[in-house]
């Protein structure tokens, strides 16, 4: 591969920042719109955009391609991919988008432990170390929320709705994984996109999108085109740079989160809030995403050793 890593660190960067104000955009959005119309139109948009570039590529999937067991990873990966977008959407009625994006890391280290049990994978030591130090962030983090964390609440409710949808992820992410063998990345979105789109069609309620104003609709269109931009610039990073180097930059999609947040307030506080954490929460979200990092690149300091 020809590495480019400045254009790499920068299409990395445009990843995690489209990634980090997703939330954001969205929950101004949810205001108006159920959470199932807006991931509609999402996949919609993403996998149209997908299907014309495909066919301008002469690259879309064949048929031919698909025997049973891709048919069945298929479902397997639209069913994760569409519950993690709509249970992620929905965490976002209770809680805040700097809270929701404090568990992305959860759906890799879930995919490690799968690995394991699955691919007959070793954990490396850095892999543990970090899981470790994640961990302990998350302590930090929700320091003075523990009573409301293990109640019944709105709160606690998107707590759980959060992590459930970092745990169903994994489903989608096994599934690319053992796709990946017969289709291209695009062409396995492509599939799982489509797929999204068919399984929200009898729920989405399409009038919905008439009751968005100027500031929501911009909201709205930002949203769909999120999917597009993140996923596209993530992919051009990958082309350009090291796996592990892009890896380092994705990890710091939460503190865009909270980043973004604090610059939105300040500049339109009727539309934006303010997180709502005390320091040593600040603490805690930078010490999650030092756990993100040791697991993706902490292996050049434990090069030779795996437990």
């Amino acid at each position: 591969m020809n590495q480019q890593p400045v254009l790499g660190f920068i299409f990395a960067l445009i990843a995690a920042m489209a990634w980090g104000s997703l939330p954001i955009a969205l929950q101004n959005v949810l205001r108006v719109m159920a959470a199932e119309s807006i991931v509609w139109y999402r996949f919609f948009v993403a996998s149209f955009a997908l299907f014309l570039l495909l066919f301008w590529k002469k690259k879309l999937p064949a048929l031919a391609q698909f025997s049973s067991r891709y048919w069945q990873l298929s479902v397997i990966g639209v069913l994760g991919l569409a519950g993690n977008f709509f249970l992620f959407n929905s965490s976002l009625k209770y809680i805040d988008p700097s809270v929701t994006q404090i568990f992305i890391h959860l759906s890799s280290f879930m995919m490690l432990i799968c690995g394991v049990f699955v691919f007959k994978e070793k954990l490396g030591v850095h892999q543990k170390l970090g899981l470790a130090v994640l961990i302990f962030g998350l302590i930090l983090f929700f320091n003075d929320k523990f009573a409301v964390l293990f109640g019944v609440n709105a709160y606690s409710t998107g707590i759980m709705l959060s992590v459930t949808a970092a745990v169903v992820w994994v489903g989608y992410g096994m599934a690319q994984k053992l796709m990946s063998r017969s289709f291209s990345a695009q062409q396995i979105l492509l599939i799982m996109y489509a797929g999204c789109v068919i399984v929200f069609m009898p729920f989405a309620k399409f009038s919905q999108i008439e009751g968005l104003s100027g500031f929501t609709l911009g909201c709205f269109i930002y949203c769909c085109l999120n999917t597009l931009i993140g996923y596209g610039a993530y992919a051009e990073a990958l082309n350009r740079w090291d796996v592990s180097k892009v890896s380092v930059v994705i990890t710091l999609v939460p503190l865009f989160t909270i980043l973004f947040s604090h610059i939105l307030h300040k500049i339109n506080p009727e539309h934006f809030a303010m997180p709502h954490l005390n320091s040593i929460s600040y603490i805690g979200a930078f010490v999650v995403v030092l756990g993100a990092i040791i697991s993706a690149a902490g292996y050049k300091l434990f090069k030779h050793r795996k437990v």
